[in-house]
């Protein structure tokens, strides 16, 4: 089972769950040997660095791989790892790993005949809650309020608000309208629901604004704040643990596994963010997710792309203790919905991973050729 050859392709879509606004992410078709085929995903994000992953891949980085036997997807993520250290240890070299690693894992699966998850030594769980992984910007804090209740009257069991996001909305401008918007969240989506707060790059916090306004936050009852601060802000972060009681998240901007093991090191972290389609790969997220376990904090799938990474990400994420739930974005996108037969979605509020091969998904060639962004 060789690999044969691999093939980038950069997307580029509108997005309705971030305002409509154009998004790019490049997926790759791996082929092997007997006709069996991959898929994976590298979240580049914007058009030249999907353009350069491409780039990356198709002068250099397939012919690495070439040969390679895809029931062994460690070995080829060692290679990679080998071959990109001088220019790779994060950024577009990383990315293009990754989504190489996810084809290569998903030909594995199909190679084998078992879904992914079984590949992983089987499920602990046996579903995962779904959380609405959303971006705030509806005009006012009554509409987005009501926007989050009909999430959860749809089945959702709690979301993620995503602050200073592209949109109509203030929520991250002004701590005291994120607290009035917070509020009026809880109360229209009841005490059950599960309500996390995204910073993210969107919003420039000093430590000072984050005690302050994440103490607020408290009455609420958030279960996590993610990305409060810049995460190489270390002594702003342990002032911040010290000041508050609800649950740091952070990882977004990490790229490899030894840089998630120091971020685990510094003890500042309660959840950690990992996507495998930038964070080296589903091998990465594997050995991320394992420091997670034996460090007694939670790993969390950054799963906001495409129905590949969705697939990738949730049979990792049922295969992981520290794994909690499971973000899903609450609109119907063209990249969940067009793109593969099946969307991945929730019944009654959980969200159970594909039973096919490999990731269980394949892109669907029709919708590829309506966003296909030519190299």
């Amino acid at each position: 089972m060789r690999i044969q050859g691999i093939t980038p392709i950069v997307l580029r879509y509108p997005e309705p769950n971030d305002h409509g606004n154009i998004r790019h992410t490049v997926l790759l078709r791996l082929e092997a040997e007997g006709g069996l085929t991959g898929w994976g995903e590298c979240i580049a994000m914007w058009p030249e660095a999907c353009r350069a992953v491409a780039a990356l891949i198709q002068s250099g980085l397939a012919d690495v791989v070439a040969g390679m036997d895809v029931r062994e997807p460690e070995a080829v993520w060692l290679a990679l790892k080998r071959h990109t250290w001088w220019y790779g240890e994060g950024g577009l070299a990383t990315m293009a790993l990754a989504g190489i690693d996810m084809a290569v894992w998903d030909a594995c699966g199909k190679a084998a005949g078992l879904p992914l998850w079984r590949l992983f030594g089987g499920r602990v769980h046996e579903s995962l809650p779904a959380i609405a992984s959303m971006h705030v910007n509806r005009a006012t804090i009554e509409e987005g309020a009501a926007e989050v209740a009909g999430h959860i009257a749809r089945g959702f069991k709690g979301a993620k608000l995503g602050f200073g996001k592209r949109g109509l909305s203030r929520v991250g401008q002004d701590p005291d309208h994120d607290v009035d918007y917070v509020r009026a969240v809880r109360q229209a989506a009841g005490p059950a629901a599960r309500l996390m707060i995204d910073i993210g790059n969107g919003v420039r916090w000093d430590t000072a604004t984050a005690i302050a306004t994440i103490r607020r936050f408290e009455a609420f009852a958030i279960d996590w704040v993610e990305e409060p601060l810049h995460p190489d802000d270390l002594d702003g972060l342990a002032r911040l643990r010290a000041a508050v009681t609800t649950r740091i998240a952070t990882g977004e901007r990490e790229w490899t596994v030894a840089g998630y093991a120091r971020l685990i090191r510094t003890g500042l972290v309660d959840v950690l963010g990992v996507d495998p389609a930038r964070a080296e790969g589903i091998t990465g997220f594997r050995k991320v997710a394992a420091l997670a376990e034996a460090a007694r904090i939670a790993v969390n799938a950054h799963a906001w792309s495409t129905a590949v990474t969705s697939a990738a990400s949730l049979h990792l994420s049922v295969a992981s203790p520290a794994a909690r739930l499971f973000e899903l974005k609450p609109l119907e996108n063209p990249m969940q919905h067009e793109l593969v037969d099946t969307p991945i979605w929730h019944t009654d509020g959980l969200v159970r991973p594909p039973e096919g091969p490999g990731l269980g998904v394949e892109p669907r060639p029709a919708c590829i050729d309506k966003y296909r962004l030519p190299l």
